[in-house]
């Protein structure tokens, strides 16, 4: 039987970070996976495959809209299988350099099925059979989440696909049904649509993604359907019915959607099933997932659980983080959750979408009296050289002491934009201020002139 100071169970960020944290420490520390390739479900399924594939659609637009390169197009023919191998590539190099991160801090990387067999031990199955037995002081569960199946519906069945399988597609469709308009939903919903697919986005709400700025969503909505996205608002599904080469959704509606395809991205659910919670007494919730207090400490003090484990923000970002925050609580007592709380979100639709701070809707409800500055990229002379005039960014600021609230971004490179913001957000002692943009030489044509630009138009309104 070994032992360990950390035991972490899942290799993807929130694992990944709570080891490194453990490990610079100067903690023992071994990390279980239940597939031989670290990474977890970001690296293998999820976060970077779905980057990958999008930037390679985007490069593809790019091409078909520059007039130099019109002749060629009667030539060009990409298809989703070829796109899908320029994220395999990208998949290996993650992992390898993963694996020499552990390697580098002595973190013992064990291969198998982890399942609790009392609150200090856990048996490791790897998939011979073999049966290792781990000691831990100090447990992170970090299994991460998979795409949510309701059990009437065939997910066996090779015309419906998942977040995870949409992935070992081997044709472009001609036409496909995206059940689901969350992120996933409308990040694939952009992918397919810019390769020319006929699409239909079936949300079960009155708009998408509601946890987002108004003006962003009516933007999103906006240019999806201008793309030719046919959007299906309230929504339910009823039934599915598959065929050989085709599959049917029924909606309670009455509508039936008919398509090759049919991708279900209609929620996630914790990968805590096998891992022997009700041994320990340590009950999952409704959803597969584990509850947490303010520390990502479980009912049980010494065990800790992050990432899509345990619910919103389900981001690869955030799950590292709460990860490394985790492990230092675990080994001091302290948790720095502030970092954790003003974190930027980033999703890869088309164009863009990338936030930090409140919408204008949660000011409102808190009565915080606030100004918008606004700069529209048709503006801007680098988005003008990058043809890629669609967007603006959003600064919400106090208007009596200037502080910046909140900066919302939609368009070309907005989740590496956002952060300009973020690091002018995090200053203390009255440094976070709009006077900071409008007081700021930047370089010229930047995308990151449209601070001044917001700054200047936002203070022109008090």
């Amino acid at each position: 039987m070994s032992r360990y100071d950390v035991v972490v169970i899942g290799s993807g960020p929130g694992g990944e970070g709570a080891a490194m944290a453990a490990a610079k420490a100067g903690m023992t520390v071994a990390i279980i996976d239940r597939y031989a390739e670290v990474g977890g479900g970001c690296v293998h399924w999820g976060t970077i495959p779905s980057k990958v594939l999008r930037h390679a659609v985007m490069e593809y637009v790019e091409f078909r809209r520059n007039p130099m390169f019109q002749p060629a197009m009667e030539h060009l023919h990409v298809n989703f299988p070829m796109m899908l191998s320029a994220a395999g590539r990208v998949i290996e190099q993650q992992a390898a350099m993963r694996r020499k991160f552990y390697d580098r801090n002595d973190v013992r990387f064990v291969d198998g099925h982890a399942r609790f067999i009392d609150p200090h031990t856990v048996e490791v199955t790897n998939d011979d059979g073999a049966i290792e037995t781990l000691q831990g002081e100090k447990f992170i569960i970090a299994v991460g989440s998979s795409p949510y199946q309701p059990k009437d519906i065939d997910f066996t069945h090779p015309r419906i696909l998942d977040a995870d399988t949409v992935l070992e597609l081997d044709t472009t469709p001609h036409n496909l049904t995206i059940y689901g308009a969350g992120v996933i939903g409308c990040e694939y919903a952009s992918i397919f649509r810019n390769l020319d697919v006929k699409l239909n986005l079936v949300n079960t709400r009155d708009k998408l993604m509601s946890f987002l700025d108004d003006e962003i969503i009516d933007a999103l909505s906006y240019h999806l359907r201008d793309q030719g996205t046919i959007i299906r608002h309230n929504e339910e599904y009823a039934k599915v019915t598959t065929f050989h080469d085709h599959v049917e959704l029924h909606l309670k509606s009455g509508k039936i959607l008919k398509s090759e395809y049919l991708l279900w991205a209609a929620g996630r659910t914790g990968n805590t099933a096998g891992l022997g919670l009700d041994v320990i007494e340590l009950p999952a919730n409704s959803r597969s997932q584990i509850d947490v207090n303010e520390n990502y400490q479980t009912a049980i003090p010494h065990i800790y659980a992050v990432g899509d484990v345990v619910g919103f923000p389900g981001l690869a970002s955030a799950s590292y983080d709460q990860g490394r925050f985790a492990c230092i609580h675990a080994v001091t007592g302290e948790c720095n959750r502030r970092l954790v709380d003003n974190m930027p979100s980033g999703i890869w639709t088309s164009p863009e979408i990338s936030s930090i701070g409140p919408t204008e809707r949660e000011l409102t409800e808190k009565q915080i009296p606030y100004e918008v500055g606004h700069a529209q990229f048709r503006s801007l002379a680098r988005a003008q050289i990058d043809r890629c005039t669609v967007g603006m960014l959003k600064i919400l600021f106090h208007r009596e002491t200037l502080e910046i609230l909140a900066i919302h971004c939609f368009g070309n490179n907005a989740a590496e934009i956002v952060h300009i913001g973020q690091a002018v957000m995090a200053q203390t002692g009255g440094n976070n201020s709009v006077l900071y943009f409008a007081d700021t030489t930047f370089n010229y044509p930047t995308m990151a002139e449209a601070y001044r630009v917001a700054a200047l138009n936002g203070l022109n309104r008090l």
